[in-house]
């Protein structure tokens, strides 16, 4: 069976990091695109950061760039996403997910697999 399962969320001061991890249930995995994303309340789900798994080219939205980091552990069948200089704006649930079809998008829509999310708060 198919999964992406999330963890690393937790409250957390402004300023302050975390990583979250999501580990995958296949090493099918390693041919797509996994992605991260987030939803706060009464939002719409956004893009926050993808990571090709074969060649590892990431790309990031620019809400975040250069404060978090998407990186990838074949050996563990793990993704990450390194968050720092946390801001009370980023308080959201993070999802993990994987387009199989490597679309390479930020439309969550097209995303084929998702993981159950983990809530990320960020008090100021």
């Amino acid at each position: 069976q198919v999964q992406l399962v999330e963890s690393g969320g937790g409250l957390v001061q402004a300023g302050g990091s975390l990583k979250l991890s999501c580990t995958t249930s296949t090493r099918t995995f390693t041919n797509y695109v996994m992605g991260w994303f987030r939803q706060a309340p009464g939002k719409e789900r956004e893009f926050v950061a993808r990571i090709r798994w074969s060649s590892g080219y990431t790309y990031y939205a620019e809400s975040v760039l250069g404060r978090f980091t998407i990186s990838r552990d074949n050996a563990k069948n793990t993704v990450y996403l390194q968050m720092n200089s946390l801001k009370p704006e980023d308080t959201a649930v993070y999802y993990c997910a994987a387009d199989r079809s490597v679309l390479l998008t930020i439309n969550p829509l097209d995303y084929d697999y998702w993981g159950q999310g983990t809530q990320v708060t960020v008090s100021s």
